[in-house]
């Protein structure tokens, strides 16, 4: 049975104190995603359908950008493709390293958390500028890696970021290079699952293989679900390496989808048109994480789950 509570003035004024105070604690957050993330948001939709330089009133033209885009621009199609190789081969390669360094690690050692600090370095510094210079000298024709193949009696002489053959080869090293991030996650799940199970595994003569494929994989497919899905959002979005290390070339072979995005908004001051790809990113970036999510019914189980 319910009954009407009335508010003293007391108690009103305190209620409004507490909701005061709470707007206060998240005021800079709403403040920093209005000014950087929902404003932004709004406006780059709109210039997405206006000619706009930057440097004179944009103009309404409907969807002439998206129809270029289509039917005109064929370094839009060249700039896709490279990022679906790119997206489609590192990603896979990135996750099954870091599960790899997880299952490592995962062990009793006075020494692992050194090694997890260790291998977490390259996540942190792999996205700088100077870390994607030093990586373009090392794939340079007198860097490390030729060096190293003279060392062992291999002649090569050929610049790999410099080689249309080669060149994406060297981004998605990097890339793979840098784990750390979803190795935690990875090890993380690890830690989750019970002893118990594998104890049983091996009462019941389970050798390792049966184990990780019985046991850790089907267990951790919540912990590869989510990282699949971040890291397929960051791998569409890569932008700093490819125009570092090799600027899109040669012959446009490593001109990933951002940085034709941002040759087309900034070096060419096309930025309605920059505008509109970017919202086509957005929805392919939509597509496949829907796609992702409504597979994920077939292959990812969780605890309960598990006959």
């Amino acid at each position: 049975m319910s009954r009407d509570i009335t508010l003293t003035p007391a108690m009103r004024s305190r209620r409004l104190r507490e909701i005061g105070v709470g707007y206060l604690f998240i005021g800079p957050w709403l403040i920093c995603f209005l000014a950087f993330n929902l404003v932004p948001f709004v406006i780059s939709f709109v210039l997405s359908f206006m000619d706009y330089n930057m440097l004179s009133d944009p103009k309404f033209v409907g969807l002439a950008n998206y129809v270029k885009l289509f039917t005109g621009d064929k370094l839009f199609k060249t700039s896709l493709g490279v990022t679906f190789q790119f997206v489609f081969i590192a990603i896979p390669l990135r996750l099954a390293f870091a599960l790899l360094v997880a299952l490592i690690l995962n062990r009793e050692s006075k020494m692992v958390p050194v090694y997890r600090v260790l291998y977490y370095l390259p996540s942190i510094l792999g996205g700088s500028v100077a870390v994607s210079v030093m990586w373009r000298y090392c794939f340079s024709k007198t860097g490390v890696l030729n060096t190293a193949l003279q060392a062992l009696g291999i002649a090569c002489d050929i610049s790999w970021i410099s080689n249309k053959d080669t060149a994406i080869w060297s981004l998605i090293l990097l890339f793979i290079w840098q784990f750390g991030s979803p190795m935690l996650i990875f090890l993380s799940g690890l830690k989750q699952i019970p002893r118990s199970y594998y104890e049983a595994a091996e009462c019941d003569g389970a050798g390792p293989v049966v184990r990780f494929f019985k046991i850790t994989l089907p267990l951790l497919t919540p912990i590869i679900f989510f990282n699949l899905v971040m890291q397929m959002i960051g791998g569409f979005m890569v932008f700093s390496q490819a125009m570092i290390i090799t600027d899109g070339g040669p012959m446009n072979r490593t001109l990933v989808y951002a940085l034709y995005l941002y040759r087309q908004s900034f070096a060419y001051y096309k930025m309605g048109y920059g505008c509109a790809m970017a919202w086509v990113l957005m929805m392919i970036i939509g597509f496949f994480t829907l796609l992702v999510f409504r597979s994920s019914s077939a292959w990812v189980f969780y605890e309960n789950e598990i006959k």
